[in-house]
């Protein structure tokens, strides 16, 4: 046996043992993680803007007012920084999910029914992707 196959052997008892441990540990994590998730339990921390804050901030941004005048009105009701007011950044962050949601409001629809479907053990159903814009420019 030369360097090169000693070092090649040593990795891969070094390393082999580990893989197989680290897929033994996954698996059951996974199997708990569906397990909540089937119960309505989900792990994380609780989202800093919650509805009713969404709704204020879209009233009074369609009302003129910026984020930064009314971010200091707005109260964290749970959590670590409960009673505090969010960041500006965590206001923009709502927003800007607010509107990926209403832009896409059928690719939401449709997520949640694949959910759904594979939680009841169900396969879904095959989708036609859309065109891209490159093969959209060539038919033109």
């Amino acid at each position: 046996m030369d360097a090169a196959e000693v070092d090649c052997a040593r990795w891969l008892s070094c390393h082999f043992p580990q893989g197989a441990e680290r897929e033994n540990i996954r698996e059951p994590t996974l199997e708990g993680l569906d397990t909540a998730a089937r119960k309505g339990k989900h792990g994380g921390r609780p989202p800093v803007i919650t509805d009713d804050m969404l709704h204020t901030v879209l009233r009074r941004r369609a009302l003129g007012e910026s984020v930064e005048q009314i971010q200091p009105d707005l109260i964290i009701p749970t959590g670590k920084r409960k009673g505090q007011s969010p960041s500006v950044a965590s206001i923009y962050r709502a927003l800007a999910e607010h509107a990926k949601r209403e832009a896409y409001p059928e690719a939401v629809e449709q997520a949640h029914a694949d959910f759904a479907a594979l939680q009841a053990g169900e396969v879904p159903g095959l989708r036609l992707a859309l065109p891209d814009r490159a093969s959209l420019r060539s038919q033109s």
